[in-house]
């Protein structure tokens, strides 16, 4: 075997000659190291700078955001809007969706909890209005950094990886993926359990479902901010098992745990599940209603590369 075909050999595994940037697999490592030290260094820089809540606990986040951007660029070697950011038409309708589904599931959620006896109203109007915008803060940073990490990275990057499935197939795997991987990164918040993490890969999909319908990350950003919002600054609730200081009405949990998730919050019990599968079916007929078409955007798993292949 002559040595240049000895080094194509080795060269197939990680490296994409037609799309001139790594493999998948590769990509994805790459990226995850990078966010990790990103994550790392952005906390203890914050340390460092002293800087106050909330800000100390965004600095991060945005450390992570930067550090995807520069995977996504330098990496990937892909355009941003193979992420999600794509600024077309319907993405500020999507957002605007979004933000009212995730605050229409909570009152539902507060609803058959409040009917079934399983709830009751323990205080209202708790904490101050500068502590509720600091947690606002802190809800929007989570809401789009989670977002831009768990969908418009990873499961874009798996859905590239297996494009040789099909692009349903593909499509299809990368959000299973993706949503146990999103489960998996909560499962040492306070309060964790099994029915938890099973209950945010669920909410994963749900944020996942309107990404591939609609190739933007608009609609799931809207619905994670607003979900995370309504559920821990209207409604008191543990949101993923971080308590919040600020309220309209604190909701206490009063009847069983697989019904109303516990100390974690709605998302580890039956209320939340039920949430996320009418906040599914929204989204699906949300799409239907603005596109004519539910079915999945052929763009999530074909990259609109920087340097086109040749």
């Amino acid at each position: 075997m002559s040595r240049a075909r000895l080094r194509d050999r080795l060269r197939y595994p990680v490296w994409n000659d037609a799309e001139r940037r790594p493999r998948a697999p590769l990509r994805l490592a790459l990226a995850f190291v990078l966010v990790a030290v990103a994550l790392v260094v952005g906390g203890l820089a914050a340390r460092a700078l002293g800087l106050p809540a909330p800000f100390g606990t965004v600095f991060p986040m945005l450390a992570v955001v930067a550090a995807t951007l520069l995977a996504a660029r330098y990496v990937d070697r892909r355009r941003l809007a193979d992420l999600g950011l794509r600024r077309e038409p319907g993405w500020l309708a999507d957002l605007a969706a979004g933000l009212a589904l995730g605050v229409l599931l909570q009152a539902l959620i507060a609803a058959v909890g409040l009917a079934a006896g399983w709830f009751r109203v323990a205080d209202t109007f708790v904490g101050t209005a500068a502590g509720a915008g600091s947690v606002l803060l802190v809800f929007l940073a989570v809401g789009f950094y989670e977002e831009l990490v768990a969908r418009g990275l990873l499961l874009v990057n798996v859905a590239e990886g297996l494009r040789f499935a099909g692009g349903r197939v593909a499509v299809g795997a990368a959000l299973v993926v993706s949503s146990a991987v999103f489960g998996l990164l909560h499962a040492s918040n306070p309060g964790a359990s099994l029915a938890s993490t099973l209950g945010i890969a669920l909410a994963g999909a749900f944020l996942g479902v309107g990404f591939v319908l609609t190739g933007r990350l608009s609609f799931p950003v809207g619905v994670h901010v607003s979900w995370n919002a309504a559920q821990g600054l209207l409604l008191g609730f543990p949101v993923s098992g971080l308590g919040v200081d600020a309220a309209v009405v604190d909701l206490e949990p009063t009847g069983p745990t697989l019904a109303t998730g516990g100390s974690f919050g709605p998302e580890a019990g039956l209320l939340g599940a039920g949430a996320v599968a009418v906040g599914t079916v929204a989204t699906v007929a949300w799409v239907r209603v603005r596109e004519g078409d539910g079915g999945v955007d052929p763009r999530v798993a074909v990259p609109d590369l920087r340097r086109r292949p040749e």
